[in-house]
């Protein structure tokens, strides 16, 4: 389909929409709201909503009411599934220190 936005032709296209999409985040409730930390906030939030299924990793899990709902980035209607990983490996996270 082509559209015409302020004097432009545009081709519209159906957008990507996933069965399953994983993401990372920091913290999660019981009921799957989910909080995410520093550059995770980038992308998934919109990854957890482009899918039938979403699994989430998570740091830490919570009780129901324990999130300040104006953190949430996630609400848990989008999550299917939560995954503990109390000590994950973090790569980039690597102690850099000078030699002599």
């Amino acid at each position: 389909e082509i559209r015409e936005f302020n004097g432009k032709r545009y081709l519209l296209e159906p957008s990507l929409f996933a069965d399953v999409s994983l993401v990372k985040a920091w913290k999660a409730d019981k009921a799957g709201n989910l909080i995410y930390r520093f550059t995770s906030r980038n992308f998934n939030p919109s990854v957890a909503t482009a899918s039938y299924m979403t699994i989430a990793e998570v740091e830490e899990i919570v009780e129901n009411g324990a999130l300040n709902p104006a953190e949430i980035h996630t609400p848990g209607i989008y999550v299917k599934r939560i995954v503990l990983n109390a000590y994950p490996e973090k790569l980039i996270e690597q102690r850099t220190t000078r030699c002599g």
